[in-house]
């Protein structure tokens, strides 16, 4: 039924109209093109036995500028195997960074998993008191590709099963993940945890631009739900808790209609 309402708005509207939408979001999407034939510049700084998980600290450089931590965490055995990119939280200073899932990914590997898991930019230290807001528009275009720049890392670890691949992201890392999801359509699955539909929602809590309106104007092009909408071939999870101050039941409501899918969670 759900198909058949979408081919009949497609009919109800002027061809015009769909091929300026689409057009339009092909314009949003050459944002966030890259060179993928740059090497990653992966560089080891360690390793360490975790269980039935050999967890790798290294460094790799996304875009030929700053060098960013990871980990990869692999299973034992031949695979093939499942793969999960993790992108932390904006939250306690000690779990903003790639430490905040790297239990459940040690714990996936037993279950035949790889994974990734980044650090982002908020997890500078005071990162989003910091921010110059005339700067967030650039700095999360670099942050998106960035992100795909991790998939490739992800997708590169020896016999990975490219039909089973996933992003968890909470928070911050959620919401980024949303808008690479609407422009690299590798990861299978999606869960978003304690997201909101728009980055507006929390860019004014901080710092304050020069002017609203241009900020507003500037920023236009990186809606998170016209990100959701065009990936809808993926699985998504949506989880939220009941006594979050900051992510409303309406919000979740906008997010759970963009990403195409009726499975939301709320926890206490």
């Amino acid at each position: 039924a759900g198909s058949l309402a979408c081919v009949a708005l497609a009919w109800s509207l002027p061809a015009q109209a769909l091929s300026a939408e689409t057009e339009e979001f092909e314009t949003q999407r050459a944002l966030f093109d890259y060179d993928a034939a740059i090497p990653l510049g992966v560089v080891g700084r360690g390793v360490e036995k975790r269980s039935a998980a050999r967890v790798q600290d290294i460094t790799f450089n996304p875009l030929g500028g700053k060098d960013v931590a990871a980990y990869i965490v692999t299973p034992e055995g031949e695979g093939p195997f499942a793969a999960v990119l993790w992108v932390h939280w904006l939250g306690e200073p000690e779990t903003s960074n790639r430490t905040q899932f790297l239990d459940e990914a040690v714990k996936l590997a037993s279950h035949g998993v790889v994974s990734v898991l980044v650090d982002a930019m908020w997890s500078t230290p005071e990162w989003f008191g910091n921010r110059v807001p005339e700067r967030d528009y650039g700095n999360s275009i670099r942050q998106v590709i960035a992100l795909r720049r991790a998939m490739d890392l992800l997708l590169s670890q020896p016999n990975v099963d490219t039909s089973r691949v996933g992003v968890v992201g909470h928070d911050y890392g959620g919401m980024y993940s949303m808008m690479m999801a609407g422009v690299d359509q590798r990861a299978k699955a999606y869960v978003y945890v304690a997201v909101v539909p728009s980055l507006n929602h929390w860019a004014f809590l901080g710092p304050q631009p020069k002017s609203k309106a241009a900020y507003l104007r500037q920023n236009a092009q990186l809606e998170l739900t016209d990100y959701l909408r065009q990936a809808k071939a993926a699985s998504v999870l949506l989880q939220f808790g009941t006594k979050d101050i900051y992510v409303s039941r309406v919000d979740t409501g906008i997010i759970a209609t963009a990403a195409g899918t009726t499975n939301r969670k709320f926890y206490d």
